[in-house]
């Protein structure tokens, strides 16, 4: 575990640090709301169709191992610049960034607002555009206190996933609101104009079970190349972890 202290945020981000033997970039793995980098992506970095790369697997700030500090507004701009504070203190630039969920809309942020840290940028089923998901907008529809005081407690119980509910305790009840209401909010422009503004490679990967996908629609007719990841839902490399590797692979290459 490597660890940043951030004085404008008066806290530490922290990340697991992956040596890899083989050529190329690092990549950098984001994860979505209420996840954390290990739980998502250790395995996923090690797959064999992925392995031998430096891999650097981040706790966005509020969630995991990283601290959650109270004045922090974790928004999704917030976050990526968070997560160029690593890139630049490990001296990197030209990675290959994948973001799922939440944290795709942190990567394509980052990869917009710094373009000399990412080479190549993948998401999968990323919040591109205002109105949240799944898992945000209920979390958004309540107030702050409320959700801090009982409501997080109440969506940790209620989750019909045992996987899910075991990273979701580890966020800051704060850090998972404040992050819904960013998601449910969007930005001007949305995520969904600057994955569009890129001038990189870029792919989207979709579960099975989410299809249809009307964002997947959206970045196909942008050109952009849209994979699929057979027997799985959002959470796909929960759900298909060799699928998602060997989809995240053909994205890559």
């Amino acid at each position: 575990m490597r660890e940043l202290y951030l004085a404008e945020a008066r806290g530490h981000v922290r990340w697991i640090d992956l040596p890899g033997a083989g050529e190329g970039p690092a990549r950098v793995f984001l994860h979505g709301l209420g996840c954390t980098g290990a739980s998502d992506f250790a395995h996923i970095a090690v797959h064999p169709a992925l392995a031998g790369r430096r891999s650097l697997l981040v706790d966005l700030l509020g969630f995991g191992l990283s601290d959650r500090p109270g004045d922090f507004d974790y928004r999704m701009e917030s976050q990526a610049a968070v997560v160029a504070r690593i890139l630049d203190h490990e001296g990197l630039t030209g990675v290959e960034l994948v973001g799922h969920s939440m944290g795709g809309a942190v990567a394509v942020r980052l990869a917009a607002s710094r373009p000399d840290l990412v080479d190549r940028l993948v998401v999968a089923e990323p919040n591109l555009y205002p109105g949240g998901g799944l898992f945000s907008s209920p979390v958004a529809a309540q107030s702050e206190e409320a959700f801090v005081r009982e409501g997080f407690a109440a969506m940790v119980a209620a989750q019909d996933r045992a996987d899910y509910a075991a990273r979701l305790r580890l966020a800051d009840p704060l850090a998972v609101y404040r992050s819904a209401v960013a998601l449910v909010e969007g930005t001007v422009p949305s995520g969904g104009e600057l994955l569009a503004g890129l001038r990189r490679p870029r792919a989207f990967l979709v579960g099975e079970r989410s299809l249809p996908d009307a964002d997947a629609e959206k970045v196909a007719a942008l050109g952009i190349p849209v994979l699929e990841v057979p027997a799985a839902g959002h959470d796909m490399m929960i759900d298909n972890p060799d699928g998602f590797a060997r989809a995240l692979a053909r994205a890559l290459g």
